[in-house]
């Protein structure tokens, strides 16, 4: 039984880590901006947690520009202490993982929400082969949040959606995606590529987490109000929840772009239905007019689902997504040459109904035209003209942003 301490002068950069250590089992990670208020303890439960419960451990501070003494404060109590220069909950965190010697990471906020006697039940989960341990705050998950510990609109409202909403989208299998008190594995976490440097930190690790398919476990725990003081809470309701829906579309081009993208298609297609023989419904005659609307919904929802293909094989090649059967198999039908065959032929098609509609125009003399008549081959043909250059330019364009990912 024993827990790593260090003296006031052992603080380190994020740069200056050598890496996991054998001799320690968990790093306890806790970003810090002015928490003087409520630091000691959190490092003191956390390091009587280990001590207690036989885990060899440290306690790491990653420091993000604190004036108020918290640096001074963690040293003195035998945590280590890392500066990160770079602002941000993200930036602190990877800069406080990185210096982690630990085989496990428990990463917590500072502000005494979370009670650090509670990472046992952690470890015990990590030491079981799981590769994320998440917290839960909430009663669907078993949790407990305290009165005054949760902002009614978050309680309510954000966090149940969001979570509902990652385990619809990514498969997440949890019920606080929120909850700030989580542990995993070094190793998985350094595969993981992070890339939000903010607070989207913690919903970009377990989405990535349930995307590749990561082994997560949820364990209850308590929330207990903020023990902070002299200043508010770092979160803020709507620009942090804006932040986090950004990021679950951002992740979901299937939701952002495909789904819309095959409605407005549809839509379009039910309006050429009626269109084209000019269908007359209780009185609503639907002409040219129907026909217009239609194909902009059409190109719409094409140039919708072409932002689908892209964003996902940009993710893929990149890293930031695993690989997709839905993709490859779609890659397998629609290659470049294919493609190209498909949009020659729209184009000739296209090309070939305007070509239709100025003859019918030089037949009149070059006079006036039956719009009503010319529009049924002018509509269709500009649209199937510009749905076959969209179809060849994105061809080249998915195959190079997919020649890293073959």
């Amino acid at each position: 039984m024993s827990i790593a301490t260090y003296s006031e002068l052992n603080t380190v950069t994020p740069e200056s880590s050598t890496g996991a250590d054998d001799a320690l089992e968990l790093s306890v990670i806790m970003p810090c901006l002015n928490e003087a208020d409520t630091l000691e303890i959190c490092v003191e439960k956390a390091q009587r947690a280990m001590r207690e419960h036989g885990i060899a451990g440290e306690v790491v501070i990653a420091d993000n520009g604190s004036t108020d003494g918290s640096p001074e404060i963690a040293a003195r109590l035998g945590a280590r202490v890392v500066h990160v220069e770079a602002k941000g909950y993200g930036n602190a965190l990877m800069g406080g993982i990185a210096a982690a010697r630990g085989h496990y990471v428990i990463m917590g906020d500072a502000d005494d929400s979370y009670d650090f006697l509670e990472i046992p039940k952690f470890v015990l989960k990590l030491r079981d082969g799981f590769d994320v341990v998440q917290g839960c705050r909430l009663p669907a998950g078993g949790g407990r949040v305290l009165p005054g510990a949760m902002p009614t609109l978050h309680r309510w409202c954000g966090n149940p959606m969001f979570s509902l909403r990652a385990r619809k989208w990514f498969h997440t299998p949890i019920h606080d995606i929120y909850c700030g008190l989580r542990g995993f594995t070094k190793s998985f976490y350094e595969n993981l590529n992070q890339r939000c440097t903010g607070m989207e930190f913690a919903t970009e690790m377990i989405i990535k987490a349930s995307l590749y398919g990561a082994s997560i476990a949820e364990v209850p725990i308590t929330l207990h109000p903020d023990g902070r003081k002299s200043h508010a809470p770092h979160l803020k309701t709507f620009r942090d929840g804006w932040r986090t829906l950004r990021f679950f579309l951002m992740y979901s081009p299937r939701w952002l772009f495909l789904f819309p993208g095959a409605l407005l298609i549809l839509l379009g297609a039910f309006g050429y239905a009626l269109a084209l023989p000019g269908v007359t419904m209780r009185g609503v005659t639907f002409d040219a007019h129907t026909l217009l609307f239609s194909s902009l919904a059409v190109l719409l929802g094409y140039q919708s689902i072409l932002f689908a293909i892209f964003t996902k094989t940009f993710a893929i090649s990149e890293g930031l997504m695993p690989e997709d059967p839905h993709m490859n198999r779609f890659f397998n039908i629609v290659n470049l040459e294919r493609g190209l065959v498909i949009s020659t032929a729209a184009l000739i098609v296209g090309l070939a109904l305007l070509a239709a509609a100025v003859g019918q125009w030089w037949q009149s003399g070059f006079g006036h035209l039956d719009y009503s008549r010319t529009m049924r081959w002018v509509i269709p043909g500009a649209t199937l003209t510009a749905l076959g250059f969209q179809t060849m330019l994105s061809s080249f364009f998915v195959s190079i942003l997919g020649m890293r990912r073959r």
